[in-house]
């Protein structure tokens, strides 16, 4: 997969420090990951939210943060739409960010 919005990635490892390890593994697992479906996702993910046919939620240092992501399955391309604290993430409508 190619991530799209990599510098906001890196911003979000900034501003949110102790997430950063984490952060950078799932960077690592999604460049080398070739997901064709939701499905695909799930068993590498068990705890990730599939919200739609292109939304995923992942969760990120043990549930404290989540990182929400569109993925276009055919062009292989993962675009960081959002990050935050699971409380952020309690306040907002995933599908609209």
């Amino acid at each position: 997969m190619r991530i799209r919005a990599e510098r906001t990635l890196r911003d979000f490892e900034e501003k949110y420090p102790n997430a950063k390890p984490q952060l950078l593994a799932w960077r690592e697992d999604t460049l080398q990951a070739k997901w064709q479906s939701p499905n695909d996702i799930k068993l590498q993910y068990a705890n990730a939210s599939i919200l739609n046919s292109q939304l995923v939620v992942f969760n990120i240092a043990g549930n404290q943060y989540r990182l929400i992501v569109a993925i276009h399955y055919k062009s292989q391309i993962v675009h960081i739409r959002w990050f935050g604290t699971h409380a952020e993430y309690d306040r907002i409508n995933a599908y609209e960010v």
